[in-house]
């Protein structure tokens, strides 16, 4: 197991902030974000930008870097990849999330210790940051993902997030694109890891500023993501699906002809005993892939544990004696 040498004082805080042409709130977020949580190191990562992003970032007291693979998923693969630090903070650049529910975030982290806080969405009465094309999507995905893999997830889109470094250094990171936070939930489901919900502002992008999600587009993008994870998470239900619905074809196409065989012991129909007999074997098959399939996943499963597990828990700050730690007001969506 890896070990630190920083104490709960000494933690070392990283914020991600991936952007593309956010120059009109960038600069906000990187001064929210180091007038929430002093001590924090702020890294603004340009994503191809053709405006001023860089420069004001810079300017706004921010570490900023270039990824030149378009794509959230990339600058968040290259930022878990690149960046050495004990709580790592990811937030978006347009300036939509209370930076002020940092603090609180972190916090809810060390003191669980959990391995990754959820900051879920709560806009203003009448507001109009939730557009509701993407508010109705949000709950569909939230819905498709709680169903195949099992557990209730409230604001899987979320872009505001807190992790452990056991959670960053055990994230493969293999989506290229606004797919990321569903590959990012879906690895905190499957490794079962310690992790909770906390409620965070969330308003309209300043003027000037533009959504970069477009979405019909990134929506089917992230239901074929899910297609894909469930086929890789849950190949037994996956396969056995298609095994089972071939066998039930099967049968549907045989009993005509059995009954046919019985009346005049012939069989005209050679091709749909054909078809039927090959839809049984398509059935075995799937089923076959299916088993050998969860075996591999339970392996991977395994293997990935074994590198969380190589490094240490967060460690919860300490206070004083007779002193009541700070209130958070969290849900847990273990």
């Amino acid at each position: 197991m890896e070990s630190t040498d920083h104490t709960p004082d000494t933690l070392r805080i990283a914020a991600v902030v991936p952007c593309h042409n956010e120059e009109a709130s960038v600069a906000k977020v990187v001064t929210d974000l180091r007038a929430a949580v002093p001590g924090i190191v702020v890294y603004v990562y340009d994503n191809l930008s053709t405006d001023a992003t860089a420069e004001k970032a810079r300017a706004a007291g921010a570490i900023v870097r270039a990824e030149m693979a378009k794509g959230k998923g990339n600058v968040v693969r290259r930022a878990f990849a690149d960046i050495e630090a004990d709580v790592y903070l990811m937030i978006d650049g347009d300036d939509t999330y209370e930076a002020s529910a940092a603090p609180q975030m972190i916090d809810t982290l060390l003191s669980g210790p959990f391995d990754h806080v959820l900051g879920v969405r709560k806009q203003d009465v009448g507001g109009s940051a939730y557009r509701s094309g993407h508010e109705t999507g949000n709950k569909v995905l939230n819905g498709v993902v709680g169903k195949v893999f099992g557990e209730n997830v409230e604001d899987m889109l979320s872009g505001f997030r807190v992790f452990s470094r056991r959670f960053v250094k055990s994230f493969p990171a293999v989506s290229r694109e606004f797919e990321i936070e569903t590959e990012l939930t879906v690895h905190s489901l499957h490794l079962r890891i310690p992790q909770t919900a906390v409620p965070v502002g969330f308003r309209d992008r300043p003027a000037g500023s533009e959504s970069k999600l477009r979405t019909y587009h990134d929506g089917f993008k992230i239901l074929a993501l899910i297609f894909g994870l469930a086929r890789h998470e849950r190949p037994v239900a996956f396969y056995g699906l298609f095994g089972t619905l071939s066998w039930i074809i099967s049968v549907g196409l045989t009993i005509p002809i059995i009954a046919e065989f019985y009346e005049s012991h012939t069989v005209p129909r050679f091709p749909t005993l054909f078809l039927a007999c090959t839809l049984l074997l398509v059935g075995f098959l799937a089923w076959t892939a299916g088993l050998i399939l969860d075996g591999i996943r339970r392996s991977r499963h395994e293997a990935a544990r074994l590198i969380y597990l190589r490094y240490e828990a967060p460690a919860a700050p300490a206070y004083p004696a007779g002193t009541d730690r700070p209130g958070v007001v969290a849900e847990d969506i273990r």
